[in-house]
């Protein structure tokens, strides 16, 4: 390996704030079939295991039910698709690097840090948002909800990143900003640095983690203690 180190990172929240954009494909779906919009702010709560079980956490405030009320398949299908649809045509309109980002980005490639992408949003929009918001060529590969055929909080699909980047467990860290991202990392055996005011509905002090950072200014002290 020609990396000393590996880090994994989710997406929505950690390394974009993309709740202004997500807001508007949902509102879009949720007014076309006649449910009720949300705020930003409400959004954020929602986002983190894929479109579907945004949707359906929006519409009856539990995501075990997500569209377990929805009996039409085609109806579910068809929302889902509208937000896709939507959501990738409108994918950079409002989103923003969270603070500090570029910056650590840049540190972790000139310290010979391989770097990869594990998000529950569809490869495809990862791949284009990243590309679209300047910073998809610091990675080496993004791992999108359907790239395996399981995702956070399944372990493996940070493991699996791992080893196809030629990393090892014992020398890698998560930075995410949820509960799926820090119980996919406790259960892989990852360190995970956890951002406050995440995609989530928990307290900081209830989601397990190892660090707590606002943003990734000075985020490279933390690390340079496992380097």
């Amino acid at each position: 390996m020609t990396q000393q180190y590996t880090i994994l990172f989710d997406l929505d929240g950690t390394l974009v704030d993309t709740a202004p954009d997500l807001m508007s494909a949902h509102n879009h779906v949720m007014k076309k079939f006649g449910y009720p919009t949300k705020s930003t702010e409400e959004i954020r709560n929602l986002v983190g295991q894929g479109a579907g079980a945004m949707l359906g956490r929006s519409i009856w405030g539990q995501a075990k039910k997500e569209f377990g009320k929805v009996q039409d398949e085609k109806v579910k299908k068809e929302m889902v698709s509208d937000f896709v649809d939507f959501y990738g045509k409108n994918i950079v309109n409002e989103s923003t690097l969270i603070k500090g980002v570029k910056e650590f980005l840049v540190w972790c490639k000139e310290n010979k840090i391989s770097m990869g992408v594990c998000t529950n949003k569809q490869e495809h929009l990862a791949i284009d948002l990243l590309k679209k918001i300047g910073i998809y060529d610091f990675f080496e590969y993004v791992a999108g909800h359907n790239t395996f055929e399981y995702c956070k909080p399944d372990p493996r699909h940070l493991t699996s990143v791992v080893e196809i980047l030629g990393g090892d467990i014992k020398k890698t860290l998560m930075i995410g900003d949820s509960e799926t991202d820090a119980n996919a990392a406790k259960a892989a055996g990852i360190p995970i640095i956890l951002l406050e005011d995440g995609y989530t509905e928990k307290n900081t002090t209830e989601i397990y983690h190892n660090h707590l950072v606002k943003d990734f200014v000075g985020i490279e002290k933390i690390i340079l203690e496992y380097l």
